[in-house]
């Protein structure tokens, strides 16, 4: 089997612990380079088993042996990573939130197209089955038609020194964890908000939580609460006229083993469902798929230029306490 040959554009702790360990999962891929700024980089790639090290991000660019990056870098360096990557013929997984501001999303997304390199947004999340299996559930009708949805990403941020807390670099929680309740909203329901409100608590004019209200085209409401300053939680719950589906493990069910569990509740009847995925190995083999077989990604460019609209919004609505409307 063909494989595409993986570069990662730093030594990030994300790229470490799970991306280039599903690489080595995946059938249809392989590690082949990795970069950092310095001579750390040596000693981490022959700990990860990595052939080839460069201490210089372009470098790595160069190498005609690389067929794909994927970049975990701080968020305000996507866009112009992303870009340099495009412009060498690399395909591109970007680590989430691609962008600061819908503008960068969009150029990021331009450059990649005028390139012919295909680009995807790192909401690994979504490739696990169970998302697919709320959806069907859904238009079954058995829970009847979809009224609310409530999701929840949070975690307690002890060290204050990280870089989630550094505005310049585009810290915040809405950033860090919100973009995938935002996200997961807009996948489910195949829709879009036509108004966001956005509530959060600031430190050091970094939001470390937001609570969020979007009121979708369709109708249904949808809430969203994201921290850095609260106990481990990413789940979500849809609730529709005759029933609720539950989702506890939604954003990280590697957490759980890799098992996707939903709790379908009608009337006073309840039932479990579990599902297992791998999701950074779904994720990897998934956009090498896309590249081997020059199929879309399933989270194309539009979609995360509309994710960062809806982001830029919430943000708008944090600045001025009102509600944002959302232009089609």
């Amino acid at each position: 089997m063909k494989k595409i040959r993986w570069g990662i554009l730093s030594t990030a702790n994300i790229g470490q612990t799970q991306f280039i360990p599903a690489i080595f999962r995946a059938e249809n891929a392989e590690a082949v380079a990795i970069a950092s700024r310095g001579p750390k980089v040596h000693e981490i790639a022959k700990q990860l088993n990595i052939p080839t090290e460069y201490e210089s991000y372009e470098e790595l660019l160069d190498d005609p042996n690389v067929d794909a990056v994927y970049i975990p870098l701080p968020n305000h360096l996507h866009k112009e990573w992303v870009e340099k990557a495009a412009n060498k013929g690399k395909h591109v997984l970007c680590e989430k939130p691609a962008a600061l501001n819908m503008e960068e999303a969009a150029r990021m997304v331009k450059t990649c197209e005028d390139h012919q390199v295909k680009f995807m947004e790192g909401y690994m999340y979504q490739l696990h089955p169970q998302h697919d299996r709320v959806k069907e559930i859904i238009a079954s009708g058995e829970i009847g038609p979809v009224k609310l949805i409530k999701s929840s990403h949070s975690f307690h941020l002890e060290n204050q020194d990280n870089i989630r807390m550094d505005q310049s670099m585009g810290g915040g929680s809405l950033f860090d964890v919100g973009c995938y309740a935002i996200q997961l909203i807009r996948h489910i329901t195949d829709d879009e908000p036509a108004e966001v409100s956005a509530f959060a608590e600031l430190k050091a004019g970094v939001d470390i939580s937001t609570v969020g209200y979007l009121k979708m085209k369709s109708g249904i409401t949808a809430l969203f609460d994201c921290s850095f300053d609260m106990v481990a939680r990413n789940e979500y719950e849809i609730v529709g006229m005759k029933g609720t589906i539950k989702v506890p493990y939604a954003y990280r069910p590697d957490r759980n083993g890799g098992v996707g569990e939903l709790i379908i509740t009608t009337g006073d009847t309840a039932r479990k469902e579990k599902t297992f995925g791998d999701i950074y190995k779904l994720e990897v083999e998934h956009f090498s798929d896309a590249i081997l077989n020059d199929l879309q990604p399933r989270i194309t460019g539009e979609s995360t230029v509309k994710n960062m609209k809806v982001i830029e919004a919430c943000y708008r609505s944090i600045d001025t306490g009102q509600p944002v409307k959302i232009s089609d």
